[in-house]
């Protein structure tokens, strides 16, 4: 006689079973149509299966009832479900079993047990037993490992080979990274993801969105191809195609990719930037942007240290310097950026054949530094300069500027001021040891003053700009005072040399100081500054790697 209990179990199972007979073989043949028509598990699902391949009802279930439907052997099994399969477990509410094509349908609390590592759960499964393909669905189907969790509403886990798919919206999460996307497949031996589709990876140090991401969870490299922006506490990256490891924040990029933080700006066509270390290292048309003071460093290779403050860039090196509305170009064949980290001020280095260009002046030169904090441009070896009408030379010339205008310039050693009279279609000439310039706020020389070894030769006017005669004057101090870009007064300190000579008799050879060169011809324009001009041959040998502090004055070696 039965007991109480397997009464009650008998009474509430079959009653169920009852009236589930017809749906379910409905319902079976109904998912056995769809899933062949929708999904491909590796293998072929009708292949025979040996014995050890079969999936085998384990004991202790709560009702099995066997039937043959068109001659298939079929197994429904209520309650206390449990499966095994090569080492797996299957538990569900509710199962039916096709023996000949060894596929189970399950319902109800379905959980799927592998091994000591692997375990996945939802409301419904299909599980093909010859190929160990299982398809989990519900409000939630969740896949387990020891270190994450992966979710969706269905996911298809291939158990021969450790893959796990999702192609509907679901979620990675493991102790660091939450990791969403459209669609993901997780390697659970390699430990691998490719996630496609809105892919966002969260972790506390950063946020990384992208629209294809390989990511593996062992090395923590991430690569991505997609746009895509990684944003963190020290700034935000945005590219297309790269590399971020998500432990060092170091990272490497193939296309166009931009680094970005609150004073800085660097972007290159293929970049490598550690973003702890904050060193960057680019390769074609480079952008170093300095926000702060509107400069801009431009050219094929660049090195950005941004915890020096620390920039160079080299193959077409360009600087661009905002002062107020005007802008200061530097080109040479390597730039350096360095930032004064107390108050935010820079100095700009040009290294080897460098042109200036600004509104009010061009030049040319060796090597330039321009200093943010005073406005304070240093020209050396060789230097050059022009303005509208003036063309100034010595061994080192010094501009400093006020209100962005150039207001006085010391010329160093040799220095050689011509000023073109375009009255009498000649030049004024001044030459001596050492030269200050002045300028009116038009940029126009307004007075010259020479100090040693002191030389001019000027074109003297009278009140009714008629040429009186060619002045040559040698003392060894002397100040001249310019109007309209001619010599108004001058005055000499010390005793002077001279002579005026009447206009019938000056001859080709006095016109001009020892050492005249009118080389207006090398001025730069705007196109040669900037490179869309080029009269110079590239320097093809790569610069060093630190300042040439040897090629600049003593009291600049810094």
């Amino acid at each position: 006689m039965p007991t109480r209990s397997n009464l009650f179990k008998r009474v509430r199972v079959y009653p169920i079973e009852e009236a589930m007979k017809n749906s379910l073989l409905v319902l079976f043949l109904l998912l056995s149509t769809w899933a062949a028509g929708q999904v491909r598990p590796p293998g072929s699902l009708n292949a025979a299966a040996g014995q050890e391949d079969v999936v085998e009802l384990l004991p202790g279930s709560d009702s099995l009832r066997i039937t043959t439907e068109n001659g298939v052997e079929i197994r429904r099994v209520v309650n206390n479900v449990r499966f095994k399969h090569k080492g797996s477990i299957l538990y569900c509410d509710l199962a039916i079993q096709n023996v000949a094509s060894n596929l189970i349908q399950a319902y109800g609390h379905v959980k799927v047990v592998q091994g000591d590592t692997i375990t996945v759960t939802g409301d419904t499964l299909l599980y093909y037993g010859d190929t160990r393909f299982a398809i989990v669905s519900g409000k939630k189907a969740v896949l387990f490992d020891k270190k994450r969790t992966l979710t969706s509403k269905r996911l298809e886990y291939d158990m021969a080979n450790g893959l796990a798919y999702y192609r509907l919206p679901g979620r990675t999460v493991d102790s660091a990274n939450v990791l969403t996307s459209k669609e993901g497949i997780y390697n659970t031996r390699s430990k691998v993801f490719d996630y496609y589709g809105d892919v966002k990876l969260v972790n506390e140090k950063y946020v990384l969105t992208t629209d294809t991401l390989i990511y593996n969870s062992n090395t923590k490299w991430s690569y991505f191809n997609g746009p895509t922006k990684i944003v963190n506490k020290d700034g935000t990256l945005l590219a297309k195609r790269g590399q971020y490891n998500t432990e060092t924040e170091e990272s490497s990029f193939s296309t166009r990719t931009m680094v970005e933080n609150e004073s800085y700006t660097l972007t290159g066509d293929s970049l490598f930037y550690d973003s702890q270390k904050q060193l960057g290292f680019a390769k074609g048309n480079v952008e170093i942007l300095a926000k702060e003071d509107k400069t801009l460093l431009t050219g094929d290779v660049g090195v950005y240290r941004g915890t020096e403050g620390f920039s160079k860039v080299f193959g077409h090196a360009l600087v661009k310097s905002v002062v107020s509305e005007d802008t200061l170009y530097i080109r040479a064949d390597t730039l350096y950026s360095i930032q004064n980290k107390v108050d935010s001020t820079r100095k700009l280095i040009g290294d080897r054949n460098v042109y200036i260009f600004k509104s009010d002046f061009q030049g040319r030169c060796d090597s330039v530094l321009y200093n943010t904090a005073d406005s304070t441009v240093f020209f050396f070896r060789e230097p050059i300069l022009w303005g509208d009408n003036y063309q100034m030379e010595a061994d080192s010339i010094s501009a400093f500027l006020v209100n962005n205008k150039i207001d006085r310039m010391l010329l160093r050693s040799n220095s050689f001021v011509i000023s073109e009279d375009t009255l009498v279609s000649q030049f004024n000439q001044v030459k001596g040891r050492t030269i200050n310039a002045y300028f009116n706020e038009e940029s126009n020389l307004k007075r010259v003053f020479v100090d040693g070894n002191g030389q001019s030769a000027y074109y003297a006017m009278d009140e009714d700009e008629k040429l009186i005669g060619l002045n040559r004057v040698e003392c060894g101090k002397m100040n001249l005072q310019f109007v309209a870009n001619r010599v108004n007064r001058i005055a000499f300190l010390g005793q002077p040399v001279g002579s005026l000579i009447p206009p019938q008799n000056i001859k080709g050879p006095e016109r001009q100081l020892e050492g005249f060169n009118w080389r207006i011809s090398e001025k730069p324009t705007l196109k040669q500054t900037i490179w869309a001009e080029t009269t110079v041959e590239k320097n093809e040998v790569e610069p060093p790697k630190t300042v040439d502090t040897a090629r600049l004055p003593k009291n600049l070696k810094q």
